[in-house]
This record gives C-alpha cells, sequence and structure tokens, in this order.
C-alpha cells in the first residue's frame, strides 16, 4: 500500500531488493572458504622467491580459486558498497555519482587484477 505521492515519486519496494540481498549473502558464503584457503596458502608460501610464485599460480587450480576470488570479492564489494551508498547518501546527485564511481571502480581493479592473474598464469 503506497500513497499517491509515493508513487509518483517512485518510492517504495522496487522488488529487486531480495536478489540483491542473495547475491550479497551467496558471495559472502562463497568468499569464507575462499579466504581461508588464500590466507593458509600465502601464509605456506612465505618467503617464496618470485618464481616458486608463479609457478604456483600457474598451476590450474590455482588459478581457478585465485579467478573465483577475485570474482566475488569484487562482486561482493560492490554489492557491499552499493547498499552503504544508498542506505547513507541522501543527496540525489552525490548518491548516482557515487555508484557510478563504484561500478567503475570495482569493475576497473577488478578486471586489472583477473587479467593480471592470467596473464601471470598464461605467461607473458
Amino acid at each position: 500500500m503506497r500513497t499517491d505521492l509515493g508513487k509518483v515519486r517512485g518510492l517504495g519496494s522496487a522488488k529487486g531488493g531480495t536478489s540483491h540481498w542473495w547475491a550479497q549473502r551467496v558471495t559472502a558464503i562463497g568468499l569464507v572458504p575462499l579466504t581461508v584457503w588464500f590466507i593458509v596458502s600465502l601464509a605456506a608460501l612465505t618467503g617464496a622467491d618470485h618464481p616458486t610464485m608463479v609457478a604456483w599460480i600457474s598451476n590450474p587450480f590455482v588459478t581457478v580459486l585465485l579467478s573465483l576470488f577475485i570474482i566475488s570479492g569484487f562482486y561482493h564489494l560492490k554489492l557491499g558498497g552499493q547498499v552503504i551508498i544508498e542506505d547513507y547518501v541522501h543527496q540525489d546527485g552525490v548518491k548516482l555519482v557515487s555508484l557510478l564511481l563504484l561500478k567503475f571502480a570495482t569493475l576497473a581493479v577488478g578486471l586489472a587484477s583477473f587479467v593480471a592473474l592470467l596473464k601471470i598464469s598464461f605467461g607473458s
């Protein structure tokens, strides 16, 4: 039940919150084992030289897990940042610019990370 003014302004349920909420929870659940694996792996590789790290990243299993870690991590970051901006930024212009910057930054840094991973994994 919405008021006529709320309908005109577009306020109220947009029917998109459930999918956003589920996406954030699924990425969070997926990031738990990936983060544990990543930290344990890096701890085991402490003090390793550059060729050892390149060989580790070049392992197909490691490349896939790192890809999942990067993709889900940056997507989770975008989802969480979007919620923060939508909840706490109240000026429409600032909100729009902030959301665009967030989406661009997470896409740019995430893509750069993924390309760097593939470049290391498959050689220069």
